[in-house]
């Protein structure tokens, strides 16, 4: 008997030893083993076309804050690359112009993604495709298009966008265009359409049957209204905050948050600084924006504040957006050590829309985009290497798992099945 308790005694003590050694999990490895197990999905990343060439493309290391090695360091799985137009004149001569301009980003993704690196990303139509894509290790691209303008008065051009890969379209931009007023237009309470014209309440028709989702991002709060009483399917906003939190006309206010849930759809926080804090944004915009002059200068090239934009030519855009991320990237480096610098809006001022927005609505309904090289991107989240930093930050603020999985792709996915789903219903 005394043979058994000491042989007891002594597993009992080395039971004991391996729990004391045994590894505690830190709070990061915790985020990183998340980060690892979700698929990360940003909705909205612009691109310049000049940056899908042979010679210069996405599987560099470029100064553009999406590129594949900037997603592979960040563990981004998806990105939806915009097939972005600026408003511009409603008559044949602007839609024409436009068209030409949003094909060419068409084939720019595609070329990325079948001719230039075919091995390493892929386009995805639907979540089959992007739960496949994932699986086989390469990266994801959707598509997106922001701003209807291009379409000009053909409704069937929907579906020439739907078969060359679009799968959610927003109806303006900044401007109302020939579909919908936009946001825009509460700076001066002028409206074209008191919210969408009888073209667009067609484009919500055909986007619909063909199965794709509609954004409610730039449209006016009217436009957006109208939109969801008459759309069979649900809706998304691909980037945009709480405007509780940050009284833009971009961000979305309680009563279109509750609409969006009661629709089934899913709203993306953005982390766009002048969406997220006003106040920090501005003051270290106005700083940064002067630090941004001078390189600019020293480079003999010009720089635009985004009030600017609607004042430039197309030349000037592309110009400007070219330059971009290397001007940025310039004028952070001289102004870092700067004691006078202005806090930055951050990745906890972004999750802070997200904790708002899930209390009111509910984690089933919230996600994740940057609007990375349109302005996007905030301290902590500046560029998609840094993408593991907000799901750090929503660790360290209890979300779990799967809510952890929600927010970064599972509630964009589910809304996009259930648009394919009610198109299947339409035919």
């Amino acid at each position: 008997m005394r043979h058994f308790i000491l042989f007891s005694s002594l597993i009992l003590c080395i039971s004991c030893g391996e729990k004391k050694t045994e590894k505690t999990e830190t709070l990061e490895e915790k985020a990183q083993r998340i980060h690892d197990s979700v698929i990360t999905i940003d909705t909205h990343d612009d691109f310049n076309v000049d940056n899908f060439t042979p010679e210069v493309n996405y599987t560099q290391n470029l100064d553009t804050q999406v590129n594949l090695p900037k997603m592979e360091e960040g563990g981004l799985d998806v990105a939806w690359l915009i097939v972005y137009t600026g408003q511009d004149s409603l008559n044949a001569e602007g839609y024409a112009k436009a068209q030409e301009n949003a094909m060419a980003k068409f084939d720019a993704i595609h070329r990325l993604c079948e001719e230039i690196a075919p091995d390493q990303i892929e386009l995805a139509l639907s979540s089959a495709d992007v739960r496949r894509i994932v699986a086989s290790g390469k990266k994801v691209a959707m598509i997106g298009v922001e701003n209807a303008y291009p379409l000009g008065e053909d409704i069937s051009k929907i579906e020439e966008y739907h078969k060359l890969g679009a799968r959610y379209i927003s109806l303006a931009h900044n401007g109302h265009s020939q579909f919908s007023d936009s946001n825009t237009g509460e700076a001066d309470d002028q409206w074209l359409h008191q919210g969408l014209s009888e073209l667009g309440k067609q484009a919500v028709a055909e986007m619909n049957r063909l199965g794709i989702m509609i954004d409610v991002s730039h449209p006016s709060k009217e436009s957006m209204v109208q939109t969801i009483q008459l759309s069979k399917a649900p809706v998304i906003a691909s980037h945009s905050s709480a405007r509780a939190l940050c009284d833009h006309s971009r961000n979305l206010d309680d009563q279109q948050l509750l609409m969006i849930k009661e629709n089934g759809g899913v709203v993306q926080t953005v982390a766009f600084s002048a969406y997220l804090n006003t106040e920090k944004h501005e003051a270290r915009n106005e700083y940064m924006v002067e630090v941004s002059k001078q390189v600019a200068d020293s480079l003999g090239l010009e720089w635009y504040d985004r009030s600017q934009f609607s004042d430039l030519t197309q030349e000037q855009k592309e110009s400007f957006f070219a330059n971009y991320g290397k001007i940025r990237d310039l004028a952070s480096e001289r102004s870092k050590n700067d004691p006078n610098l202005p806090p930055a809006v951050n990745v906890s001022d972004f999750v802070d829309h997200i904790d708002y927005m899930v209390k009111l609505i509910g984690v089933d309904h919230v996600g994740i985009s940057s609007d990375f090289d349109g302005g996007g991107g905030i301290e902590g989240w500046s560029d998609a290497s840094e993408t593991f930093n907000v799901t750090l930050e929503l660790v360290k603020r209890g979300y779990t798992q799967e809510e952890i999985a929600k927010l970064w792709g599972e509630n964009l996915l589910r809304v996009l099945d259930r648009v394919q789903e009610v198109a299947k219903t339409l035919e």
